[in-house]
């Protein structure tokens, strides 16, 4: 009897990276940065990422340099490449958001990047196909916003130009 059914194939966790990129390690990596502290009697939680933001300056630099370190893990752990991208906008999001006096520090909070990419590390190791389409659609969405952000200043220069336009009379 001929077996006509192939196996699957599944991919490797890679073993690059040794320990420091390990499943655990980068587990506690983001749950340190992103809700190691809880506030007692909410549910509220908030990690060194979130403390460190409140320092003036550097604080948000040196947040998003430690949230670098989930995505280096995914791209040595050969995470797609879209993913990875993900990951990298969810870091830029948390740290040009979180740059911004007090409001930034509690979008910093809520947001959790680190959380959300470690979340997208394990998802797209686990069901590579699944989170490769819901990171072409986040980055899809991403680049929509930025090209609507970049059509706001060239209407209002058209906005102008008519009004000039006007005023002159021609």
């Amino acid at each position: 009897m001929e077996i006509t059914a192939k196996p699957e194939i599944l991919r490797p966790r890679s073993a690059k990276g040794g320990a420091a990129f390990s499943d655990e390690n980068l587990d506690y990596l983001s749950h340190l940065l992103d809700d190691f502290i809880r506030i007692p009697g909410t549910p509220i939680r908030f990690g060194l990422d979130g403390i460190v933001g409140f320092i003036p300056g550097i604080g948000d630099i040196l947040g998003g340099l430690a949230s670098t370190i989930i995505i280096i893990a995914a791209w040595v752990r050969g995470v797609p490449k879209v993913t990875v991208a993900r990951m990298v906008v969810n870091v830029a999001i948390e740290t040009a958001v979180g740059s911004v006096p007090v409001v930034g520090n509690l979008f910093d909070i809520g947001w959790r990047a680190n959380r959300r990419n470690y979340k997208l590390l394990e998802g797209s190791i686990r069901e590579p196909e699944k989170h490769s389409a819901s990171s072409w659609l986040f980055f899809g969405g991403v680049c929509l916003v930025l090209v609507a952000l970049m059509m706001v200043p060239l209407v209002l220069a058209g906005f102008v130009v008519v009004g000039v336009k006007h005023l002159l009379g021609w």
